[in-house]
């Protein structure tokens, strides 16, 4: 174990108390009581205190504060190895400020011989930002950093011991010519137009890990921009994981598309500097990020966020509590994104049963073409299409939870049924992985905004908590091999921008451990005898009734959790390869699995007239009705839309697949 660790357990079993004196730390130097028969003069003296000799200032003052009466007396307390151990604990959480304010108490500034207090202030907006991580590892607030005690009021002339830090970040800033890519984080609220200038400043910035690309555009004509990091920017590289993170789902839940943004700089700064966390991810890892899947709903919600401010309306409030639950939230076609992809939950409902019925590739039915498809929801399920997804995550508010598939009841009456898919364990353990390394989401204690999910410690099956259909993470799951889960991030939807910093330190180890999850189970490649992979090859696992299937060169990846499992790799005109496999406990990547298979001679199968998956999988959009949502009319600025026959409506409103002779007519 950690000496740090040990250090802190040894002294949380004390509640981290002050010292036994005869009198309260600090009020021997304000002359209320004494602990010694000799009272020493208040000195300055020259700061030499070995962990906080960077600080503003060159001169301190003995007895300090909280009693100490020597360098040496102040750096063997108590105190001085609490704070080291703190850094440490929480591994860089609310550093360096922590820091820099605790060496402020126990080697406050001295001049004239006169002890300078820090400021009451900035330790009350430190505890404010920095209390969930204490909590976290369930650890009271250092006595020592009592706000009323050891600190003072700005009237009572204090000093800000972050003074310095703030000083240098905004010169930092400054000094930034518009063209400059910067990876310096502003914890502010981006427009649409900020957004896409930061997203390709940052790309900029990190051009040898970094590429942004857009997936599409929105109703109104906006770019779905991405930004993808990793070792090689714009191609897939064999046996490499892709993970995507999406926000802004709905256009009125704007924290998770802040956090991604902050993400975006985080990567690009932190791989410059080399931290080998960072470096790792991004070299062994494909990861795209979608901030913003609705700029149009953003672009309302955050108008009225705005109108707020206007003196002449008659309201006392902050602009985002102003924000409904529904302003916003839909698409400019008053569409619900996370309401409108198709719904393969009931088919799969339907076919379960069938021992012959493949759920790895469900394809889309012809009917869902005919109804009202946005161009957001389209654009997102091309691009899931188009590469290799292994997992997912999407980010929304209004809850403080992570739900996973299936989302839809298995019962279409039941609005609260609990309805697992085949991989309800994996999904459990993902869904594990953000709540556990998120500050305060796996918390019993912790308020909720309605729901209560304190059995669950902060996760819950989708339908469990309330069923709908069409929805993205089912979606995901039915049609490609993406396992998706979904972040309800908090109550507020649209949070104070005073808010944004304190989510980001809540959500930013979250996010890494769930990237990082994405080495979990098992990977590999299927091969011919030639040493040539084989595309649309199958891997299923025995007890799971989910397969997935190989990539264009040939690789595959499928999330397992530790234990036993029988494996088995077959492709159309090859041969069948099993292998049993054991992941220990303490496997810290994916395991290698590789499967070479020999050409067969292909024999009719009643499988492949009965159920066709395959082949039908490939049609998407198979009418050509959506395609030119992409494309952008230069005339007017707007998007290009394909006016729809006379009988359109009426088969789209009956349900009926129009003949093929007749919509080869559009």
């Amino acid at each position: 174990m950690h000496l740090g660790l040990l250090v802190f357990l040894s002294l949380a079993k004390s509640c981290w108390c002050a010292p036994q004196q005869s009198c309260h730390p600090g009020d021997e130097f304000l002359g209320r009581c004494s602990n010694s028969v000799h009272e020493e003069k208040p000195t300055c003296t020259e700061l030499n205190l070995g962990y906080c000799n960077d600080l503003e200032y060159s001169r301190t003052i003995f007895p300090n504060i909280l009693g100490h009466r020597t360098h040496l007396e102040a750096e063997s307390g108590a105190e001085y190895l609490l704070l080291s151990v703190i850094h440490g604990l929480l591994n860089g959480e609310c550093s360096p400020e922590i820091r820099l304010i605790g060496c402020s108490v126990l080697a406050s500034p001295c001049q004239n011989n006169k002890m300078i207090k820090p400021c009451r202030s900035t330790c009350e907006a430190l505890r404010k930002d920095c209390i969930h991580a204490f909590e976290a590892i369930e650890m009271a607030w250092p006595y020592f950093l009592d706000c009323d005690r050891f600190f003072a009021s700005d009237q009572e002339g204090c000093f800000d011991p972050l003074a310095g830090l703030k000083a240098r970040q905004e010169q930092a800033l400054s000094s930034l010519s518009p063209e400059e890519p910067s990876t310096i984080i502003q914890f502010t609220y981006t427009s649409n137009s900020q957004m896409y200038s930061l997203l390709k400043r940052t790309a900029a910035k990190c051009s040898h890990i970094s590429h942004v690309y857009s997936i599409g555009r929105s109703t109104e004509g906006r770019d779905l921009l991405v930004i993808e990091f990793t070792s090689n920017p714009g191609q897939h590289e064999l046996l490499e994981p892709e993970i995507k993170l999406v926000g802004n789902m709905h256009g009125n839940e704007v924290l998770g598309r802040q956090l991604l943004l902050y993400l975006a700089q985080y990567l690009c700064s932190e791989y410059i500097l080399g931290n080998p966390r960072i470096q790792t991810i991004i070299n062994t890892t494909r990861i795209h990020i979608l901030a913003s899947m609705n700029p149009d709903g953003y672009e309302l919600a955050a108008s009225e966020v705005e109108d707020s401010s206007d003196p002449e309306l008659n309201h006392q409030e902050e602009g985002h509590l102003l924000n409904g639950w529904t302003n916003g939230r839909t698409n400019a076609q008053n569409i619900d994104l996370n309401r409108n992809f198709p719904d393969l939950t009931s088919i799969f409902y339907r076919n379960r049963r069938s021992r012959h019925y493949r759920i790895d590739h469900i394809p889309i039915p012809d009917a869902y073409w005919f109804g009202k498809v946005a161009p957001e929801t389209y654009a997102v399920m091309k691009w899931m299409r188009s590469l290799p997804f292994v997992q997912s995550a999407s980010l929304h508010g209004g809850e403080l939870v992570v739900s996973y598939p299936f989302d839809f009841s298995r019962h279409p009456h039941e609005e609260r049924m609990f309805s697992p898919t085949p991989d309800e364990q994996i999904f459990k353990q993902l869904a594990r992985t953000y709540a556990d390394a998120h500050a305060t989401m796996s918390n019993n204690d912790t308020d909720r905004c309605g729901a209560s999910f304190y059995r669950t410690r902060g996760i819950i099956n989708g339908a469990l908590w309330y069923s709908f259909a069409g929805g993205m993470s089912d979606f995901n799951y039915l049609h490609t091999n993406c396992l998706e889960i979904t972040v309800e991030l908090g109550c507020d939807k649209f949070p104070s921008e005073a808010e944004l910093y304190p989510e980001w330190k809540r959500n930013k180890e979250a996010l890494l451990s769930f990237i990082e999850s994405v080495h979990r189970g098992i990977k590999g490649t299927v091969k011919d005898v030639n040493g040539n992979g084989i595309k649309g090859a199958t891997v299923s696992v025995r007890g799971i009734r989910k397969d997935v299937t190989t990539a264009e060169d040939g690789d595959y990846w499928r999330l397992l959790n530790p234990g036993t499992h029988i494996l088995t790799a077959t492709a159309k005109g090859y041969s069948r390869v099993t292998k049993r496999v054991h992941l220990p406990h303490n496997l810290n990547k994916a395991g290698r699995v590789d499967f070479v298979l020999e050409k067969i001679p292909v024999e009719p199968d009643i499988d492949d007239h009965l159920f066709p998956m395959v082949d039908s999988w490939d049609q998407f959009d198979p009418y050509n009705q959506f395609e030119r949502y992409g494309e952008v009319d230069a005339r007017e600025g707007g998007i290009e839309r394909q006016e729809k026959p006379w009988w359109w409506n009426y088969f789209s409103q009956s349900g009926i697949t129009p003949p093929h002779w007749l919509l080869r007519s559009v």
